[in-house]
């Protein structure tokens, strides 16, 4: 059986694309670790590390997989690849 890879969503507070990847993820029922990167220089700083450069929020990571923004995310679920994503089948 494939466990659910770790996914992990910088975001900002007042982010209305974070809020929106947020409810899909939701909506998937799976759980995510979420990095507020407003109050923390530090923190967006890794993020952009992680995200070659972007820093828009939000930043969006499925296992070591850097799947973009809110837009990605629905590009994914919209071409039928975030639940194999999200299952561990592909990366």
């Amino acid at each position: 059986m494939m466990t659910q890879p770790a996914i992990t969503i910088y975001t900002t507070p007042t982010c209305p694309f974070c809020v929106r990847a947020k409810a899909l993820l939701n909506q998937k029922g799976v759980s995510f670790d979420e990095i507020n990167v407003a109050a923390d220089p530090q923190l967006r700083d890794d993020m952009m590390q992680r995200a070659n450069g972007r820093r828009s929020v939000p930043q969006i990571f499925i296992g070591d997989v850097h799947v973009g923004g809110s837009d990605d995310l629905y590009d994914l679920e919209r071409d039928g690849k975030l639940d194999q994503m999200l299952s561990g089948e592909i990366v």
